[in-house]
């Protein structure tokens, strides 16, 4: 037993070495509030147990759950786009959490419950009944100089009777070591689902850590506001959507995680229309009614009739459902007036009149510049205060998002800012000067203190507010935390509320003798179900490509199986498959030129709309659009094939190898839809579109090497493109002929790769999906697809000349546009009218 005890100290003493030395290194800012080492200079108990257990792993097992972390964004596909950026980004996670104990944690809370509750009778005040502005508690100016103070909402009461269903606080730990609210956030809080996200990587990185941490889960909150707004509707099962400017947003990918983690609809503006007094969503099956609409959009883009007339985001007739009490939308339209920093000065005495209560979280001293004493006491003092803009981030006349600092400007500047604020002081506040709080980052081996800013989410309840436990922390490499935002230099953290007992395990699936069974298919939006027939284009689209270039690849043939020219006519081959490549934008190389380089362009071509590696980025753009609808797999495969394709060949081996390993993942893909996605409606689309382009795809092959005069090679490269060289030879005995071949590509309704096959799945998939009318009449789609299979049921391989084969490729070029127009209404067809039945 000695031994063993021995031996455990022996283990145990790296790890305390490590642990000592890191708090010796720790570089903690003087006069700075720190997360780790608290103000009597040792560490807080809380990180002490956490670096306990985190100093007993080796370095080398660090590094790798480092990297484990860093592989698990990657794959998934986490990403944002920072302030006035196109490209994504890779989500910049900092490896270690920021710590804080359930009893710093409960006075937090109890501060954040209570503004919430404030800030949501003042807005029931402001669009109600105004006695705040009339008695002079706020100045009419504070409230007006906002643009988010929507006149169209006063006097509308809210559906589901609040106007603050989830609000945000950005809050920092101020010199006295409490925390300190720094900006409220009531028009459209986001980081809930980014902070989602850091909890899961986190997580799965440290699994035995986060275990023996008692971390507190974040599952419960995310129950509590969905049950909130569900009860919020005026029915007992209703239909909630979650409104996102699009796949363009900064934080689209946060929005699909929210609605996928809940089970919500994720929409967008073109997606509802107003019916009756009701918002509906648009979906393959008609008008769907919408009860809650969770909101992304900012209050002016809502409703182009009465607000930004300008927006293409938002719903026409919106505010007009809303004075209808026709949707709940949380958060009410007009709710981010309160986001104004020019109202901050006011909120201590609103607290004591409206709750009877001295505000239990203080804020950064503001003065507001629209009020005499104040714009005085900040131009006597300019030095000593960051300026902000008073109704927004950035400070009217000069650039960037976040405060100026007026001791660091140029005289002319300086002076330049102060005749801004004495000639329209409403536009301006001065914010006390304070460096908050900082907290422990690993980097390079090492712990390092950087600022940071904790944005904590509280969500309305019948039961009160409820506080998510964490919340999102942006740390930043600057020592102002108060500016940072996700650009350069930030990072994101997981945030743990640990307590000393365990924590029991929540889940948001609910107990199963609680659910009622159901097998419906669920609701479809017409722009998810056009995203997904094009997402299917798009792949089989870059697989007839890879087909094409593979075929370019190959060494070639032997040219002695009944062509007397061969070598000829091997040539002739290349040359068409050549010709189709330029044909498809996949290259610009002229006829005969060299192969490899055509094949090269075709493959990795940035700039060709055609080629393999432009058709996947269409794909994976396609694809964001889908977040919410695509499994962590399926998107993987498509982000692995860009990834992969972006990385020049080196050669012509290269290239084929490239090719090929592009053509399994996109089967892998193919085997994750059919085996794994529910056989609903948007599988139904998603296969639609492959099967429709394969057609396409298929009858362009045939007309090109299946023409009248083909010989061998001409027919082995069809066989080769349509992947049926195998089935060809089982059946014929003898080199590749016109008509047998003809037949197997275009004809044969056994083979999963012929024409014939594409159209008769096209049947079906048609026949399942709803009618839109109801004439009773078969709609156009349909007629098309009935047609063609006619038609390929009753032809004669010997009758498929060139000219009969380009005119199937029209016929299905035809049915491809039908599927759009008839399911995918676009521009004034978006407001077509639909069956009264469709209307649920």
């Amino acid at each position: 037993m000695a031994g063993q005890a021995g031996s455990q100290d022996n283990k145990a003493r790296p790890g305390q070495r490590r642990m000592a030395q890191w708090t010796r290194d720790y570089a903690r800012l003087p006069g700075i509030p720190d997360e780790y080492i608290g103000q009597d200079g040792a560490p807080r108990p809380a990180w002490a147990r956490f670096f306990d257990a985190f100093a007993a792993l080796s370095p080398a097992d660090i590094e790798r759950r480092f990297a484990s972390a860093d592989r698990h964004l990657r794959e998934a596909g986490v990403t944002y786009r920072a302030p006035g950026e196109t490209a994504d980004r890779l989500w910049p996670l900092s490896h270690l959490p920021l710590i804080i104990d359930e009893t710093d944690w409960r006075q937090l809370t109890t501060g954040i419950a209570q503004r919430a509750q404030l800030l949501e009778m003042i807005l029931r005040d402001l669009y109600g009944e105004g006695r705040l502005v009339a008695d002079g508690s706020v100045p009419a100016a504070a409230i007006a100089g906002s643009n988010e103070y929507l006149r169209a909402v006063c006097g509308v009461k809210p559906p589901g009777g609040r106007y603050l269903h989830l609000y945000a606080a950005d809050v920092g730990r101020g010199p006295d070591g409490r925390w300190w609210v720094l900006s409220d956030r009531t028009q459209a809080p986001s980081g809930a689902g980014y902070a989602l996200e850091n909890r899961l990587v986190l997580s799965r990185a440290f699994s035995n850590l986060y275990k023996s941490m008692n971390v507190e889960r974040v599952a419960p909150f995310f129950e509590a506001f969905r049950d909130a707004l569900r009860a919020s509707a005026d029915r007992d099962e209703p239909r909630i959507g979650l409104l996102t400017p699009g796949a363009f947003n900064e934080t689209y990918f946060e929005h699909a995680t929210i609605a996928r983690y809940l089970g919500f609809l994720l929409v967008e503006g073109d997606d509802l229309a107003v019916s009756g007094d009701r918002i509906h969503i648009r979906t393959v099956a008609g008008l769907k009614r919408l009860d809650v609409l969770l909101r992304r959009v900012d209050s002016n883009f809502l409703d182009p009739l009465e607000l930004d007339a300008s927006s293409h985001l938002g719903v026409p007739g919106l505010i007009d459902v809303l004075r209808k009490s026709g949707v709940v939308v949380a958060n009410m339209p007009g709710s981010g007036v309160l986001e104004a920093r020019a109202l901050l000065g006011f909120l201590p005495n609103l607290c004591r009149r409206l709750l009877s209560e001295d505000l239990l979280m203080p804020h950064i001293a503001t003065w507001w510049c629209g009020q005499k004493s104040a714009r005085e006491e900040v131009l006597s003092r300019l030095d000593d205060f960051a300026i902000e803009g008073a109704y927004g981030r950035a400070v009217p006349g000069f650039p960037g998002s976040g405060p100026v600092l007026a001791g660091e400007l140029s005289p002319p500047e300086r002076e330049r800012l102060r005749s801004a604020i004495s000639d329209r002081g409403i536009d301006f506040v001065g914010q006390e000067l304070v460096r908050l709080s900082t907290t422990p980052t690993w980097e390079n081996g090492r712990i390092t203190p950087r600022p940071f800013v904790l944005r904590v989410f509280a969500a309305a309840t019948p039961n009160g507010w409820t506080i998510l436990p964490g919340g999102f922390c942006r740390i930043a490499d600057q020592p102002d935390a108060r500016a940072v935002s996700m650009g350069d230099g930030a990072r994101a953290a997981d945030v743990w509320v640990v307590s000393d007992k365990p924590i029991a395990a929540s889940t948001l699936l609910p107990a199963a003798d609680t659910v009622r069974i159901r097998r419906i298919a669920g609701v479809v939006p017409s722009r998810a179900a056009d995203n997904l027939f094009w997402l299917g284009r798009y792949l089989e689209r870059a697989e007839a490509t890879l087909r094409l270039i593979r075929a370019l690849g190959t060494p070639t043939r032997d040219s002695g199986k009944g062509a007397p020219s061969g070598a000829s006519t091997a040539l002739h081959s290349v040359e068409r498959i050549q010709r189709l490549l330029v044909t498809w934008g996949a290259t610009s190389q002229a006829s005969r030129a060299n192969s490899a380089k055509v094949a090269a362009e075709a493959l990795q071509s940035a700039e060709k709309f055609g080629s393999a590696l432009s058709l996947l980025r269409s794909a994976q753009r396609t694809a964001t659009s889908l977040r919410e609808r695509l499994s962590p797999d399926a998107w993987q495969v498509i982000t692995e094939m860009v990834e992969r394709l972006s990385v020049e060949a080196d050669d012509d081996d290269g290239i084929v190898s490239a090719a090929e390993l592009s053509l399994q993942e996109l089967a892998s893909f193919a085997g994750l839809a059919q085996e794994n996605m529910n056989r609903a409606a948007g599988w139904r689309f998603l296969e639609m579109g492959r099967r429709a382009e394969r057609a396409i795809n298929t009858a362009r092959f045939a007309r090109q090497f299946a023409y009248d005069e083909a010989g061998d090679e001409d027919l082995d490269v069809l066989l080769t493109l349509v992947d049926c060289q195998i089935t060809y030879r089982s059946r014929y005995l003898v080199g590749p002929a016109l008509a047998p071949v003809r037949d197997l590509a275009v004809l044969d309704p056994y083979n999963p790769r012929s024409v014939a096959f594409q159209v008769a799945a096209l049947n079906e998939h048609i026949a399942s999906l709803p009618s839109l009318k109801e004439h009773g009449l078969i709609e156009r789609p349909q007629r098309l697809a009935v047609a063609l299979q006619a038609m390929l049921t009753t032809a004669e391989a010997a009758a498929l000349d060139v000219k009969a084969l380009f005119a199937l490729e029209q016929d299905l070029l035809n049915l491809a546009d039908a599927i759009g127009l008839h399911y995918f209404p676009h521009g004034p067809n978006a407001s077509r009218p639909e069956k009264l039945t469709g209307l649920a």
